[in-house]
């Protein structure tokens, strides 16, 4: 493998951050314009932004007919975002989380991830099942905008400027555009410097998405989510996590296997392991967010232990490593019985206390 490659994968990575951080830009400003709610514009304009690099990996995947990176890549970057970016937004300062987040987008995300599971159950993601997680999220956005604007719609008709209007809106469409562009170049890059990492090393197209690819395309996530969590801007750092699992399935996903000539393959490695862990690491969002509203130092640090053992799994697992065995048996043995107690634990106080005060 020559130096070249890994040029390639770097400048890939560089260019689709710096094309979602445009359309992000772009987008939000738009956004903001029309009066659209902080937490809205997290739900939805920063989380499809910050999920167009899987968008446009994933499509371009498809095409080259490397259907497990464009798999690996949307799972992968769900486990990603919960347990290694919410984990670490968490332990770099506490994350309040909003009622409507947990009453409503959180269970959205859980119950799109079920769908997704069954239709993977035959072995593929077929593109009527695509065409219709897609539909899904036509129908998400829709409805997300409408009822922000009707909450807020004095507010926002009093927020919006008057000079200068046309101008920044131009600038704003310019950085949409440019975005996208680098998202289709550095799509091509990174997907073609990961098929040559992938046969150099011997290693399934599946792994490779689920780790380098799914890292690189979660990387504005990570920036966005961090940098939100230290300015106290929570409910874009929560927000675009929730908004970007809800996108990556039902538009990278969706979209993907809409295009693609045979749908989407679903091995039989991630259906008995990694959609299992996307779906576990989904759902156990929702007992966290409840108990306090807010994700706690020690939890994010549990979220991003879990992500390391994840990846080293994955990695052992590729190599045919003999520690394969051994973490399994930590892992379910004592690690998840450990996990499920705490939440349960949890759970109980804040009911407890919700009664008490009642």
């Amino acid at each position: 493998m020559s130096w070249i490659v890994l040029v390639q994968l770097v400048a890939g990575f560089t260019i689709l951050i710096l094309g979602a951080e445009l359309l992000v830009r772009g987008a939000s400003g738009i956004a903001m314009a029309l009066g659209i709610s902080p937490l809205v514009i997290g739900l939805t304009v920063v989380a499809f932004g910050t999920s167009s690099p899987e968008l446009a990996v994933s499509i371009f995947s498809a095409y080259e007919g490397q259907a497990g990176i464009a798999l690996g890549n949307v799972v992968g970057s769900n486990i990603c975002n919960v347990l290694l970016i919410l984990g670490l937004s968490a332990l770099a300062a506490p994350l309040l989380v909003s009622r409507q987040i947990i009453r409503l987008e959180v269970p959205i995300m859980i119950g799109i991830t079920l769908i997704f599971l069954l239709f993977a159950i035959n072995g593929v993601l077929g593109r009527l099942e695509g065409l219709f997680l897609f539909s899904g999220a036509v129908f998400y956005v829709a409805w997300t905008v409408r009822r922000s604007r009707r909450e807020s719609r004095e507010e926002s008709e009093a927020s919006i400027p008057e000079d200068g209007v046309g101008s920044s809106r131009l600038v704003q469409v310019l950085q949409i555009l440019g975005g996208l562009a680098m998202l289709a170049l550095g799509s091509k890059w990174l997907v073609d410097g990961a098929v040559t990492v992938a046969q150099f090393f011997g290693v399934s197209d599946l792994v490779i998405g689920l780790t380098v690819v799914a890292i690189g395309t979660s990387l504005p996530e990570l920036a966005t989510s961090i940098l939100a969590s230290l300015r106290g801007q929570r409910d874009i750092a929560v927000g675009n996590i929730v908004g970007s699992n809800i996108f990556n399935i039902l538009v990278v996903l969706g979209l993907t296997a809409s295009v693609a000539p045979f749908g989407i393959p679903i091995p039989k490695s991630a259906l008995t392991f990694d959609l299992p862990v996307m779906f576990m690491a989904t759902v156990v969002c929702l007992p966290i967010f409840l108990t306090g509203h807010r994700i706690a130092r020690w939890e994010g640090g549990l979220f991003f232990l879990y992500y390391l053992a994840y990846m080293l799994f994955i990695v052992l697992t590729a190599l045919e490593h003999q520690a394969v065995s051994f973490l399994t048996h930590a892992m379910v043995g004592f690690v998840v019985p450990l996990t499920a107690i705490t939440l349960i634990v949890s759970l109980w106080r804040h009911f407890k206390k919700r009664k008490t005060r009642l």
